[in-house]
């Protein structure tokens, strides 16, 4: 049973990236979170540390009695916090470096280890619940970290993905139509469930996706 953080590990918890549940703090920090069940340190290299379902959870709920609340997540501008492009960011199509690419690859190589932990079968081929809650951000990252690229701030080519009505679903728009096709693959193949449409008025083509249960 993971134990209770003290005040400055809650700290830690609270700036944890709202996406990937990387953690930042010093090596006797990490290691008390992962000795209270809290954290987990990756075995690949560069070893982050992520939060573990129960770290999660205590990010996610209120603070308590006498305890500041959780600040909210900086804009990635601003404060570093990593947040996937889901097309039509001023730096959507600008900023595509290596540094990037490497936060890219340690965000999605943190959802998987979060798929692994959080599925009693410890699958990693299907999205988990956090993916589910964050259907746009999940899509987004599963198709960045495909190497697709964003559309940018003034449209023309690249993905779009945004929300839908429908429940655990998001609509991915993009008008080149080979490169429409690399996002299904690139969501199939992330554990998402693809079908193309066509939108009654435009024409367009686009495809709605839905995270695969089983």
């Amino acid at each position: 049973m993971a134990l209770s953080p003290t005040a400055a590990q809650r700290r830690v918890i609270d700036a944890a990236d709202p996406v990937t549940g990387r953690l930042r703090g010093t090596r006797a920090q990490l290691a008390a979170l992962v000795k209270r069940g809290l954290a987990f340190r990756h075995p690949r290299p560069p070893h982050d540390h992520f939060l573990t379902p129960a770290g999660h959870r205590i990010r996610e709920a209120p603070a308590g009695p006498g305890e500041a609340p959780a600040p909210e997540p900086a804009a990635p501008a601003a404060g570093g916090v990593f947040a996937a492009r889901v097309g039509g960011e001023e730096t959507a199509a600008g900023d595509a470096g290596p540094a990037r690419l490497r936060e890219v690859r340690g965000a999605w190589q943190g959802l998987l280890e979060l798929r692994r932990m959080t599925h009693s079968d410890g699958s990693r081929d299907r999205p988990c619940a956090w993916e589910r809650a964050h259907l746009v951000q999940a899509a987004a990252l599963a198709l960045e970290a495909a190497g697709l690229r964003p559309a940018g701030p003034g449209g023309g080519g690249g993905y779009r993905v945004r929300a839908t009505p429908q429940p655990e679903a998001v609509a991915v728009h993009e008008p080149d139509p080979s490169a429409l096709r690399g996002c299904a693959t690139a969501l199939e193949e992330a554990g998402w469930q693809v079908g193309e449409h066509t939108e009654p008025r435009t024409r367009e083509r686009y495809l709605l996706a839905s995270p695969r249960k089983v």
